[in-house]
């Protein structure tokens, strides 16, 4: 693998990585606040993080050795609303800024495996961003947002509210690849 799309992949499972445990912290501050269907989002789309961050572990897989990773990152802990737009900020930055230009570079230098985690985990964050946007339209005034299930693609990270397709449209996987996050 080329040195600058392993870098990319490294720098996206960080951020992944940090990602899901800043939502489920955050998915804790919300329950605290007595707001479980937010709490319930922060920690299914914590879970769609843990699968982006495997998917580019998993293509470093013949990249072994020890790294310093630099990875963009929010950090911080206050009330569901200053959480979500922290949120936001992280996701909005992987669509518009991070995933476009690692995309870029893959294809650039052909790597086809980390095109492929690198176009997945952007699909899912622009669904992540929606969601979230719901969410900080409830917290702003006081409340907790009214959120249906949620599934999560355990293959790509596709995330959904409501019914589970029969197909992932990012992926293609089955039905039963969804890991679903229930009132």
């Amino acid at each position: 693998m080329h040195d600058m799309t392993a870098e990319n992949l490294r720098s996206a499972f960080g951020g992944e990585s940090m990602a899901h445990m800043r939502y489920q912290a955050w998915g804790d501050v919300a329950d605290y606040d007595g707001k479980p269907d937010i709490a319930r989002l922060f920690r299914a789309i914590s879970y769609a993080e843990r699968v982006h961050a495997t998917n580019h572990f998993v293509e470093l897989r013949d990249c072994p050795g020890e790294e310093l990773v630099p990875s963009a990152a929010v950090f911080g802990i206050g009330e569901a609303h200053e959480n979500l737009q922290g949120a936001l900020a992280g996701e909005t930055y992987e669509i518009t800024e991070m995933y476009p230009a690692f995309l870029a570079v893959a294809r650039y230098q052909g790597e086809e495996g980390a095109i492929k985690s690198f176009s997945y985990a952007l699909a899912a964050e622009k669904e992540h961003k929606k969601l979230f946007l719901k969410a900080k339209e409830a917290a702003e005034t006081g409340s907790d947002m009214q959120l249906g299930t949620v599934g999560i693609c355990r293959v790509c990270g596709y995330t959904i509210e409501g019914d589970i397709p029969e197909k992932c449209p990012i992926c293609n996987a089955g039905k039963d690849r969804f890991e679903a996050f229930q009132p």
